[in-house]
């Protein structure tokens, strides 16, 4: 049993699973005591028409509803009673009722209170978010009613909710408190619920309008895109875009179309996959949910680059652009700077704002410049100032934009701000115009068209969307949340969202509106014009229903799916080419493919194939593809005439794909119809003419030859085929399996004695007998078919880049490294030299260990560890060097920083394998650009976790250089000057950024020349030089002394401090053979880029296309 534990206290109320707007309820309570009382003519009473009957059936979908429910014989109620249903939301509700055990007093009991909905659906995947008000009714004075609140989100496992403990069973009992008459107790509901989730809700019906499917958290983009399908002209304006030509899954603005026409002529939920397709989002960025601020703009951008130069051209900037003016203007001088700037939204702080006036206030307030904030004003010199921004228009459809989330310095983090936040409904803005730039011809007076609310924190949550359609907030509000839609009151979608606390329940509102739509009174007929039929232009709508045809045919065909089989056809022409063995190869050759009924018959599949071949019944035959045991594939002899009234399934033996030859005429033979195939004393065979001079084949057709005839007599033939003449020496091979190609020694013998174990398809390879014919690489047949056994198709990805698709090559197995990496570099038309390659890992994507340029055994030996049905696949770089080079040397990533400390670069060097630093640094030295004037001398730092670890001494051996670890790296930098000679009283110290906690290190470290007993503020002085710091921001530094961890902060008070070296120096570590550096830390905000307040987001919106 789900129940609130309450202890009597309203504030205790736990578990709910989303807060849910409550409102105060005037509950007018009438009628007789009775099992199922009627309140406010929501649920009828006794007595009741059956006019009232009808109407209540039909209002089975409201919103709200007061029932009652009296339980008889109280005093000895043992088990569980429940009240008849009450629909609301098309659900059924009861008053649930049970004597229940104290759990803090053993000896007593409680009555418990719950509300049940929708217990006996065997469904799992249903939802109803509702909040209610449970009543025990005083039967004498009913101003003294017991009552609690709850809120829950109903579904199948949590059906039920209320409290365990409502009343103490001697409190319900007691004559004095009014509960009980007549061993009776009344029990009252009101509920208030919204629409379902999870099961039939009729949208269209109970609104007129549908919802959009979410694809996993796309609620953000859902609640922006029935906002703009309700600014009606924008809609219009969509839709006469031209994308006639438009490809059919890239075109954002065909995509817009579609879903706009769905959302308005569906009658069931839209779905948005093919939208966000079309943006160029992978699967993966519909599960995350990003800003619907940042999509508006993103959309609107895109939406209006694709009207230009179309009939619908500045649709975009008419119906959202205002101007602001934005001004510096001196208070003792004739002088002001203004600039004139667009805005398609207005983005308002609401942080210690009451409502929106408050915010357009606080927006056009006025920044006074003086003392040593004083305004530049060029040859006035620096001016005391105003500086501001006042409005010069509003736009028609006027987007605010609430910042409810704001970043935080203390916690380092962004925060939804949920303080209470008013928005009228009708709102005017004509006192924040700016009077002297008076533009305007019309009162800028809105009407509220549309709230957008986020309900949860910084981390995610759910959008929902309020929209009033025909801008008559105050007769009509829907609710847009996903796939379903109902309507609701105003104070639903207005009052309920303007965030802050519930007096009541002490639970703080994170459900609060986020985005506001109004729409300008005198422009509400033309932003909100009626959009037809007859506005979509006829080739829009003829293409979606074709669209909307092709789908439902898809439909069709999955669901028929099993009553079809799929049968590949191949031809002679599918041979011409095949450089393989067989005559095709399976994997890629181009198949007709015919989906046909498993009840066809071979007649008519016959009938089929001719209709598409285009050939006569009479001038072709079907030859079955089988799979010998010698791992071949060849076609085989079927009997048409006692198969023909047969069913193709039956013929095919249930095997599917099933892959035939057709076997066609030649309309060379000058005959009307194939010859005679005789199955007992026939065989076919295929012929193929092998070409030493290129290694390669080609395929010359097949014939019908009788098994008692020579192999000699086909010799004449196969030299007519080939184009030599008749008496033509020939070396003949049968191709019987891969890797085995054999020798036809003796022509004179029979073809069942000299084929190895004759078979129809079986197939004659022949080559020219060339006395030369030992000069090329590949002489015969049967060399070449050897190589072909061995040969590979290899990927070659390029290693420096992670998305490199790659190309293949097919390459022998028995080559050696310098001929495949001959091969590839002829393909990169490079120096095979200047490659280096890399084999595969074993259990992931991406490149392993090198692969030197000495390796002695074959590419079979690289391929190894490919996973089996897999592409073999190798990893290259190309290269500077030579890679015989390249291996003598060291590769070693560092960053090289310039003496401002700002531009960086990560330099990859090659110094030998026995260097030492001072080699690194000549490296180094080859590709950076050295300061002017400077020094001319580099040094190598450690740096670890943005602090400077230490100087690497120039005779280090390169191999005592450990760059391993996530947070440690090298780094090259340039000797000041100042620092290339240090004097005794002079040190070098590192200096690094923090943030209150001396762990929080960040920015780029660097070192400082210090001196002897030299004042401490000359030493800030060179930090502030070093860093380029402007005075009012250095101002906000602090400075420290730490060691391991420990932090001194240097006073800023004492203007007396000196430099004590000492204090720098490394320090003992007791009980470890080391020393710990002390280090200068800079205490400062950290002012690079935060994350997205969704902090588990790292890229922003795009729309790729």
């Amino acid at each position: 049993m789900n129940h609130v534990n309450d202890h009597g206290e309203k504030d205790k109320i736990q578990d709910v699973e989303m807060d849910i707007d409550q409102k105060k309820e005037e509950n007018k309570e009438g009628g007789d005591d009775a099992n199922m009382t009627q309140v406010n003519g929501d649920i009828l009473g006794n007595g009741a028409t059956s006019q009232e009957d009808a109407e209540m059936e039909e209002d089975e979908c409201r919103s709200e509803a007061t029932f009652r429910y009296t339980v008889e014989n109280i005093t000895k109620l043992k088990e569980t009673a429940l009240s008849p249903a009450c629909m609301v939301r098309n659900l059924p509700w009861k008053i649930m009722c049970q004597p229940r055990p104290n759990t803090e007093r053993q000896n007593q009991k409680t009555m418990g209170f719950f509300l049940q909905c929708n217990a006996e659906s065997d469904s799992v995947s249903w939802s109803c978010n509702a909040s209610a008000t449970l009543k025990l009714i005083n039967q004498v004075n009913e101003a003294e009613n017991h009552t609690k609140k709850i809120q829950h989100l109903f579904y199948s496992k949590e059906n039920d909710w209320g409290y365990s403990n409502f009343i103490a069973w001697n409190d319900l009992l007691d004559p004095n408190r009014g509960f009980v008459v007549d061993d009776k107790i009344t029990l009252e509901v009101h509920v208030k619920a919204d629409a379902p989730h999870g099961v039939s809700w009729d949208s269209k019906k109970h609104t007129g309008f549908v919802g959009l499917k979410n694809q996993g958290a796309t609620c953000y983009m859902n609640s922006l895109l029935q906002t703009l399908f309700f600014t009606n002209k924008l809609r219009k304006a969509v839709y006469l875009m031209p994308t006639e030509s438009d490809d059919n899954d890239k075109s954002v603005p065909l995509a817009l179309q579609r879903v706009f026409y769905e959302l308005q002529f569906n009658d069931k939920p839209v779905g948005t996959k093919k939208l966000t397709k079309s943006f160029g989002w992978e699967t993966l960025d519909t599960f995350m949910q990003h800003d619907v601020q940042e999509l508006c703009r993103v959309l609107l951008e895109n939406m209006e680059s694709k009207m230009k130069a179309t009939v619908v051209e500045n649709t975009i900037p008419k119906l959202f652009e205002g101007k602001t003016l934005s001004y510096i203007r001196c208070k003792h001088i004739d002088y002001c700077s203004s600039k004139e700037e667009a805005f398609y939204d207005i983005q308002l702080n609401l942080k210690g704002k009451k409502s929106v006036y408050e915010s357009f206030q606080d927006y056009i307030k006025v920044e006074s410049l003086d003392g040593e904030n004083k305004y530049d004003a060029g040859e006035h010199g620096l001016q005391e100032a105003e500086k501001g921004v006042s409005f010069l228009n509003f736009p028609p459809v006027l987007h605010l934009h609430l910042l409810r989330f704001m970043y935080d310095p203390m916690a380092d983090a962004y925060v939804k701000i949920n303080d209470r936040f008013e928005f009228p409904e009708r709102l005017n803005l004509d006192k924040f115009l700016n009077p002297k730039e008076k533009k305007e011809k019309t009162p800028a007076t809105y009407i509220l068209h549309a709230v957008l609310v986020h309900s949860g924190d910084n981390h995610g949550g759910h959008y929902v969307v309020y929209i009033s359609p025909r801008g008559d907030g105050k007769v009509t509000w829907c609710k847009f949340d996903d796939d379903v839609v109902s309507r609701c009151t105003k104070q639903e979608a207005v009052d309920n969202n303007f965030g802050g606390h519930d007096e009541e329940v002490a639970v703080k509102h994170c459900t609060n509106a986020y985005m506001l739509v109004y729409i300008r009174e005198n422009c509400l007929n033309d932003a909100l014009c009626e959009v037809t039929e007859p506005d979509i232009p006829p080739t829009l709508i003829e293409r979606l229903a074709e669209e909307r045809r092709l789908e439902a045919q898809k439909r069709k065909e999955r669901t028929e799916a099993h009553l079809y089989m799929t049968i590949q056809v191949v031809s002679n022409d599918n041979f011409y080419g095949h450089q393989g063995n067989d005559l095709f190869d399976p994997d890629r050759v181009n198949y007709r493919t015919f989906k046909v009924k498993k009840s066809c018959t071979m007649l008519e599949f016959l009938d089929i194939i001719a209709e598409n071949l285009k050939y006569p019944m009479q001038q072709m035959r079907i030859w079955p593809v089988q799979s010998r045991q010698n791992q071949t594939v060849r076609p085989t002899f079927m009997d048409m005439d006692s198969n023909t009234h047969k069913t193709v399934q039956e013929v095919a033996e249930n095997e599917s794909p099933w892959t035939l030859w057709v076997e066609t005429l030649s309309p060379e033979s000058g005959l009307q119809e194939l010859p005679i195939f005789d199955k007992d004393n026939d065989v076919l065979i295929f012929i193929k003419l092998y070409d030493p001079k290129t290694a390669s084949v080609s395929f010359c057709g097949h014939m019908y030859v009788p098994i008692s005839a020579k192999v000699s007599e086909l010799v004449p033939d196969l030299c007519r085929r080939a184009g030599f003449p008749s008496n033509t020496p020939l070396i003949l091979f049968e191709e019987v399996k891969p890797n085995m190609v054999e020798l036809i020694d003796d022509v004179n013998l029979p073809l069942e004695k000299t084929l190895d174990e004759l078979m129809d398809g079986d197939i004659i390879v022949f080559q020219r007998d060339d006395p030369e014919v030992h000069q090329y690489e590949l002489p015969t047949a049967k060399e070449y078919f050897k190589d072909l056994y061995y040969r590979v198709e290899v990927i070659f990805c390029d290693k420096l880049n992670p998305s490199d698709p790659g190309f293949s090559l097919d390459l022998s197995m028995r080559m050696n490294y310098d001929q495949m990496a001959k091969a590839v570099a002829q393909y990169l038309q490079t120096d095979p030299y200047l490659l280096q390659f890399f084999k595969p890992q074993s259990y992931r994507e991406g490149p392993g260990n090198a692969i030197r340029c000495t390796f002695e055994g074959n590419l079979k030996d690289l391929l190894l560890y490919s996973k089996p049905k897999q592409p073999r696949k190798l990893y290259y770089q190309q290269l500077n060097i030579r890679i015989n080079e390249l291996e003598n040397k060291k590769q070693f990533k560092c960053t090289w920083v310039n003496s401002k400390l700002k531009e960086e670069k990560e330099l990859v060097l090659y110094p030998n394998k026995t260097g030492r630093v001072t080699d690194l640094l000549e490296e180094a030295k080859k590709q950076v650009t050295l300061a002017e004037g400077g020094s001319g001398k580099l040094r190598l730092l450690e740096v670890i976790s943005y602090k400077i670890y230490s100087i690497q001494r120039e005779d280090t051996l390169l191999d005592m250089l450990n760059s391993q670890g996530s947070t440690k790296s090298f780094r090259i930098e340039e000797l000041p000057l100042d620092e290339v000679s240090l004097s005794s009283n002079e040190t070098l110290i590192p200096v690094a950024h923090f943030h209150k906690e001396v762990f929080s290190t960040f920015g780029v470290p660097f070192l400082l020349k210090i001196k002897q007993n030299e004042p401490f503020s000359a030493v800030k002085e060179r930090v502030q030089r070093k860093l380029d710091i402007p005075d009012k921001e250095f101002e906000k530094y602090k400075f420290a002394v730490v060691v391991m961890g420990r932090v001194e902060h240097i006073s800023d008070e004492d203007q007396n401090i000196r430099v004590d070296l000492d204090i720098f120096r490394p320090h003992s570590i007791q009980g470890a053979n080391m020393q710990a550096r002390p280090w200068l830390g800079l205490d400062h905000i950290n002012k690079t880029p935060k994350r997205t307040r969704y902090n588990y987001l790292e890229k922003a919106i795009k729309i790729h296309n």
